[in-house]
């Protein structure tokens, strides 16, 4: 079974919906049990950082997300999903994600003519072949709505990039972890076929 977490912070029914959509249940859990038990995990999420990162802790689902992520389970991040992937975030101060993945989350630097929050269809310039990936054609376009961006230690981890107007990741692939800046869930076919490869992992 695929788990959904819920921790109050994520639009939970589109992500379900679409991997209904693409003939596979998915089940959303606020049960730190239920996740640690699931086949394969999403972690969603929308809004602010401290947030998110404090609700995952306050709940135990953090912990049980990193138990199935070191356990070798699929597991995939979602826009702030990915962003709490890593050590810390420095929106609005700094705190502290969870460790999965080495690096910081930044937010996008000021620059004439572009808008913060980085928002609509962008393509991906992909650097290595990820699972989410297959099948798709070379430079996929993508939903994104975010004003911060991950910046992993290990540049290894980045599957793929996006401009806005520099280089900033847009997805991480790191063994059984990966995870997305972008919606799969909003970004029509292209989403919808990498919920599918996610299902079929």
């Amino acid at each position: 079974m695929i788990v959904i977490i819920d921790y109050g912070m994520g639009n939970l029914r589109s992500v379900q919906k679409a991997f209904e959509a693409v003939g596979h249940a998915a089940e959303i859990s606020s049960d730190p049990d239920r996740v640690r038990n699931a086949k394969k995990v999403i972690l969603p999420g929308v809004g602010a950082f401290a947030d998110a990162a404090a609700e995952l802790r306050r709940t135990g689902l953090g912990d049980a997300f990193k138990d199935a992520a070191n356990a070798g389970k699929p597991c995939l991040g979602v826009c702030l999903g990915l962003q709490l992937l890593f050590d810390v975030s420095e929106e609005d101060g700094r705190h502290e994600g969870l460790g999965l993945i080495r690096g910081r989350v930044v937010r996008f630097d000021p620059s004439p003519g572009i808008k913060i929050p980085h928002m609509g269809w962008n393509n991906l310039r992909v650097r290595k072949p990820a699972p989410l990936l297959a099948g798709l054609e070379p430079d996929p376009s993508v939903y994104f709505v975010h004003s911060y961006h991950a910046v992993p230690e290990d540049r290894e981890v980045v599957a793929a990039e996006a401009d806005h107007p520099k280089p900033f990741t847009a997805m991480v692939w790191q063994d059984n972890l990966m995870a997305c800046q972008f919606h799969p869930e909003k970004s029509q076919r292209v989403g919808l076929a990498m919920y599918a490869n996610f299902a079929a992992l």
